[in-house]
């Protein structure tokens, strides 16, 4: 019932099944469908459910919580495994979809078309574009399953990775000439650090900022200035690592840095400027301390991370000693 009839004979994935369900005409796919209820597809299509995905609109595309990446993603493999068209047609309209929505900067925003708050903003945050640099990445690359790609998309491919990367070293926040990492959302048009929710203040963000650095290690024959770029956010880590921490916010505890020698720790945000840890509140206040924020804040969110110890310890080297300096 769910395929169009051309393909009704073809084998089917369950999954995917209900991704071409949920797709948008736009080609991109919600997180939240237009009652705001979470796109779950272990959900049963029922009549109802069938009803409220066909009532959600256009402007509900977005690349957050890995929307759309993960629907191209898992339809590229579903394709592999039934050769059910259906789903490699779906793919490539979700690839449609991404390479229209990405700036002439070459950043891409949270949503697209819907530019309310800080939707139109260009966004690294939970590496929204570096799931989408990374998946066409794939297709250049030829590997990942995305060898079954049209390779008449190649060349908008190429162009839209080297845009994709000319944005990201642009944006690398600099320190009185000094380059340190990155920031989770920049404003479209100044291409300056902005804030996004009330608790996520404009400041550098480290969870991203190493997602971005293992997409610029993953390039082929590194530009000097991706070497450059990669050196510096490397160091910028290592400077302000908290050795023999972890942070826990286990259920029923205050959420709290504990002492652990087999971990290093950072601040989810730190200051533009001073490199000092802050955390934001839901009423749009900046702390020093995770200790002043209020107690639902504090441990309703990952604000230490051991995000970049595996990059120091293992994955830099690594690059380096392929790359050189």
């Amino acid at each position: 019932m769910l395929l169009a009839s051309c393909y009704a004979q073809m084998p089917t994935d369950s999954t995917a099944e209900k991704m071409l369900v949920y797709q948008l005409g736009n080609g991109g796919w919600p997180k939240q469908l237009g009652d705001k209820s979470v796109v779950n597809y272990g959900a049963t299509l029922t009549p109802q459910l069938l009803a409220r995905i066909k009532n959600t609109e256009d402007k509900h595309a977005t690349f957050d919580n890995k929307a759309t990446s993960r629907e191209v993603l898992y339809l590229v493999k579903a394709y592999r495994k039934t050769q059910n068209k259906a789903y490699l047609k779906a793919a490539e309209k979700g690839l449609d979809y991404i390479l229209e929505a990405q700036y002439d900067n070459g950043g891409w925003p949270q949503y697209y078309p819907d530019k309310s708050l800080y939707r139109s903003e260009i966004t690294y945050n939970d590496d929204a574009m570096v799931n989408l640099l990374n998946i066409l990445q794939d297709i250049v690359d030829r590997k990942n399953d995305f060898e079954v790609v049209d390779a008449k998309y190649l060349p908008k491919v190429e162009k839209a990775i080297v845009r994709g990367t000319d944005c990201i070293l642009k944006t690398q926040v600099k320190q009185q000439g000094v380059l340190t990492i990155w920031a989770a959302q920049y404003d479209k048009d100044s291409m300056l650090p902005a804030k996004a929710r009330a608790f996520e203040p404009a400041s550098l963000a480290t969870s991203e900022s190493v997602g971005i650095v293992r997409f610029l290690m993953g390039l082929r024959n590194p530009s000097p200035e991706v070497k450059k770029s990669v050196a510096a956010a490397v160091k910028w880590f290592d400077t302000y690592k908290i050795k023999g921490y972890r942070f826990d916010r286990e259920k029923g505890k205050t959420a709290a840095l504990v002492p652990d020698e087999t971990s290093m720790a950072w601040a989810r945000f730190y200051d533009l400027n001073k490199n000092c840890p802050i955390f934001g509140d839901r009423d749009n206040t900046i702390k020093s301390k995770l200790e002043e924020l209020s107690p639902e804040r504090r441990s309703g969110y990952a604000w230490y991370g051991n995000w970049g110890q595996k990059l120091i310890e293992k994955e830099y080297p690594k690059w380096l000693a392929a790359n050189g300096k």
